[in-house]
Formats: structure tokens, sequence, C-alpha cells
């Protein structure tokens, strides 16, 4: 069994080579984040991941590979499920607001008690679904993360992005044959190809953005 030390050692490490240079703070935030999901795991059924160390690549050193594509000031992440990638973003990012949507009301509530328990002033939870969700005011950046085909995912969030926002979309292989079908009115800003340490599957971080004429 993975030892405190060896996931602390293991999320600092693999931090820094996304170029984030954790407190300890906040790593205590981030494996107490991974506690609480182990807990309310147990009887609720959040997520199929459970081995710690597998826990620490797949929900938050994932989650922390697109930190550096995040855009502006507001943040929504659409269908966070467990509250990933929004929460672990939220950590490391205190200046920027979040909001987490979740339509599975056992996961949004994790999600609360996860942002209460953290004690994030910058992190909103939604309870409802995405394409029904009218904010007052569109967000920045739009994250989408394990959401279907991006045609899927900008039907269900495109509303959600404001003007001159991005929506990115975390995908596994290269999405191309995705990408040329596109629906008008979005175009692709760019293709990220993401490093996840300890991960060897591949990840790609897609960026859209409004075409010109529909802004």
């Amino acid at each position: 069994m993975t030892s405190p030390d060896d996931l602390r050692l293991q999320l600092a490490s693999g931090a820094q080579e996304l170029g984030i240079a954790l407190t300890r703070a906040q790593c205590n935030q981030l494996l107490g984040l991974l506690a609480e999901l182990q807990d309310w795991n147990s009887r609720f059924n959040l997520t199929g991941i459970r081995d710690p160390a597998d826990a620490v690549v797949k929900h938050l050193l994932d989650s922390l590979s697109i930190h550096r594509y995040l855009h502006g000031r507001t943040v929504a992440d659409v269908g966070t499920g467990a509250g990933f990638p929004g929460l672990p973003l939220a950590v490391v990012d205190p200046k920027r607001q979040f909001a987490l949507i979740e339509a599975t009301t056992k996961k949004a509530r994790f999600v609360e008690h996860a942002v209460a328990y953290l004690g994030l002033a910058n992190v909103s939870v939604v309870n409802a679904r995405a394409e029904s969700y009218r904010p007052q005011s569109r967000f920045d950046c739009v994250v989408a993360r394990a959401l279907g085909n991006l045609s899927e995912i900008l039907r269900v969030a495109g509303h959600l992005c404001a003007p001159r926002g991005k929506l990115l979309a975390m995908k596994g292989k290269s999405p191309r044959a995705e990408i040329d079908e596109l629906p008008q009115g979005w175009h692709l800003a760019a293709l990220h190809q993401l490093h996840v340490p300890g991960l060897a599957a591949e990840r790609h971080l897609v960026e859209l953005e409004r075409s010109p004429a529909r802004r």
C-alpha cells in the first residue's frame, strides 16, 4: 500500500513537472480531497478509481495538466462529476472563480461537501444539466472532461462560453475527425498534446473558440 509520504512526493513531483509548485497546504488539500472521495466512494460509488496512487495520476495530475491553458477570470467545469478537473484547478488557482456544473445529485453533493471541507471560497456548485443552465454572465473559459464528442460538448456547453472565451475539451487520442466536423460558428484555436506525469496513455486538449462572424 502506498504511504502518505509516497503520495505526497508523487503529487508534488508530478505537479512540478507540470510547472506547478504546490505549497504544503495545497498538497494537504489535494490529498485530503482524495481521502474524502475514497470515503464517500465506499457508500455512493462516485468513481471507479480506487487505488490512491492511481487517483493522484488520473484525478489530480490529469486535472492539473490543463492549468497553463486556462483563460480569463471565470471558469466553468461542465459535467464535473466528483469535482475533476475543477476542484484541483481551484486549489492551485485561488484568484480565478470556478463554477462546477453537475447534473447527478449525489456527485454534486459530494462536490459541495468537498468545497466546504477544502475551504474553497472561489468555487460555486451548480446541480443542473449544463444545457439548461443560464448563468447571469457567461464564462471566460469552459472546460469539459469526458463529455462526449466535440459537437456534443458544444451543444451542451457552447452557450456558456463568453463571446471571446475559450472552450477547452479534454480528450484522449487526437480527435482529428471530430475537429473536421465542428458545427458552424466554432473553429479550432489550438490542439495541445498533454503530458500527465505517471500516465502512459495519450492526452490532448482541444481549444475551441467562436468564429469571428458569430462574435
